[in-house]
């Protein structure tokens, strides 16, 4: 739909990509793979990187929550995280876990710019980023919750860290609400000076 500024595919490959990276390690449920394959879609995420055991396309649950972005984003599958990390250290990448951590950074106290490059990590539902994953890290980032659950699925995490990291670097559309430079109104209030009653009302 044209309204909407939805991209075929082949416009969504040729487009410049933001330079985020999520990286998912040891992902048990290819539904959650598929809904981070919408997000990258969504955000114009450079790729994604998928380690472990965690499934790859074509698997017919990443294409029931993916909904065709799977055929967009690019990916590439490594056997482990340490692996991928090398990998985007080689390319320029600053690598962190996305995982409540000693001296974890909150959600909204990062402070990436726009030509930063980032990559981030989102481990297993259960036992999240491997610790051994955490110390190739420049750090952990973690999402603030204020609740009785201290936990998020990992679909939803992604989806809330990758649009914290993304919306700096978004242009904006518009640097100001266009207003008339002059607003017309009068001078004086013009009120009459006597009211006249209609007789007989």
């Amino acid at each position: 739909m044209d309204e909407l500024n939805r991209k075929s595919v082949e416009e969504f490959k040729r487009t410049d990509k933001i330079p985020v990276i999520p990286v998912l390690e040891n992902i048990r449920s290819a539904y959650n793979v598929g809904s981070v394959f919408r997000t990258a879609d969504a955000f114009l995420l450079n790729a994604i990187y998928i380690t472990g055991y965690t499934c790859v396309p074509p698997h017919k649950e990443i294409k029931k929550t993916a909904l065709g972005a799977e055929e967009t984003v690019d990916w590439k599958h490594f056997a482990n995280a340490t692996e991928a990390i090398k990998h985007l250290r080689e390319e320029g990448y600053k690598v962190y876990a996305v995982e409540q951590a000693m001296n974890s950074i909150k959600l909204q106290d990062t402070t990436f710019t726009a030509d930063d490059k980032i990559a981030v990590i989102f481990g297993n539902e259960v036992t999240g980023v491997e610790q051994d994953t955490i110390l190739q890290c420049d750090g952990c980032i973690e999402i603030p919750q204020l609740g009785m659950k201290h936990s998020l699925n990992i679909a939803t995490a992604a989806g809330v860290v990758l649009w914290e990291i993304v919306r700096g670097r978004l242009a904006t559309t518009s640097t100001a609400v266009a207003t008339p430079t002059t607003v017309a109104t009068p001078t004086a209030v013009t009120t009459p000076t006597a009211v006249t009653n209609p007789v007989g009302s």
